[in-house]
């Protein structure tokens, strides 16, 4: 494959501007499932972190939970894209969330060059958290409420970023699992887009990128949608059109654009590139998300229109 200069001229602006900046990234199980999409995706990571950008990995687990669950004889059980957590599931969630998927996205790290600390929000008491109350919800499913029990699953309460930052400065890519404990050192699940979004507006992050499987946030034919308000992303939430695990993702995504987060994107981490096209050309690969749209990207970085 020949080299293609332009491509280097339309990521050059890009790279300058977002160098120094932080980008936090979080990626699901399905993501991590595959060896060669997670070795992919690593290397994306890899390279925004060797140009200068301070990258922190956030990661789930689900898919390798819900395949540990069946192992096991544990049906896995979920309401709106949130993972209901009984104490057996907890331990499953403990095993792959802190053990399997954290050490195989740090091998993945480590073969692309990059040096990674994983840890995840117990760590340094990074995320204190507070058992879930029952909450009374729409069932999406059904389109009925019902009260749920989410059983050890977390509220974050406080966040302290100071083990990330001394990480960081000493130029480790920290790969955080999204579990948090209370102030008695129990152990809860947290959605990971949670973890991503409250992250990210401690650290006041330029971008929070969330991966997934599908192409960005899509429109009722299924076709992608490149850019979005927050006032429109909320609009799409109140009339029911986002269902499922993109759901916890708007919602993170509203959550730090109102914290201060320069944009959100929502991209297929499944996809070879998707991360390095989102982030370093015009065009883009997901949905970015802002709060004002277009005039707010112009304002904030007169030179590039879309990112």
């Amino acid at each position: 494959m020949g080299f293609d200069a332009n491509v280097l001229r339309e990521s050059l602006p890009y790279i300058n501007r977002f160098k120094g900046k932080t980008f936090i990234v979080k990626f699901g199980g399905k993501v991590a499932a595959q060896e060669d999409t997670l070795d992919s995706f690593c290397e994306e990571l890899a390279l925004c972190a060797q140009i200068g950008i301070r990258v922190v990995a956030v990661h789930g687990g689900g898919v390798q939970a819900n395949e540990l669950s069946q192992q096991l004889g544990i049906k896995p059980k979920t309401i709106n894209g949130r993972r209901i957590t009984d104490e057996r599931a907890l331990d499953v969630v403990k095993m792959v969330f802190g053990g399997k998927v954290n050490v195989e996205i740090l091998g993945a790290l480590r073969q692309a060059g990059v040096p990674a600390v994983g840890l995840s929000g117990v760590d340094g008491n990074i995320l204190t958290a507070r058992k879930r109350p029952p909450q009374v919800v729409v069932n999406l499913e059904t389109g009925k409420p019902q009260t749920v029990d989410y059983g050890y699953v977390g509220e974050i309460l406080d966040v302290d970023t100071r083990l990330l930052d001394t990480l960081i400065e000493k130029d480790f890519v920290p790969v955080m699992a999204s579990l948090a404990a209370d102030e008695d050192g129990d152990i809860y699940n947290v959605n990971a887009d949670t973890v991503a979004a409250v992250i990210a507006a401690e650290m006041r992050a330029e971008k929070l990128v969330l991966a997934t499987n599908v192409d960005g946030v899509l429109d009722g034919q299924g076709q992608r949608i490149s850019r979005l308000t927050l006032r429109q992303a909320a609009a799409m939430m109140e009339a029911g059109k986002v269902a499922g695990g993109m759901l916890p993702k708007l919602e993170a995504a509203a959550r730090a654009l109102r914290a201060g987060v320069g944009s959100v994107h929502v991209i297929n981490g499944m996809k070879a590139g998707a991360l390095l096209r989102e982030i370093f050309t015009e065009e883009g690969d997901g949905t970015m998300i802002t709060v004002n749209g277009e005039n707010e990207v112009a304002s904030r970085r007169p030179s590039l229109s879309r990112r």
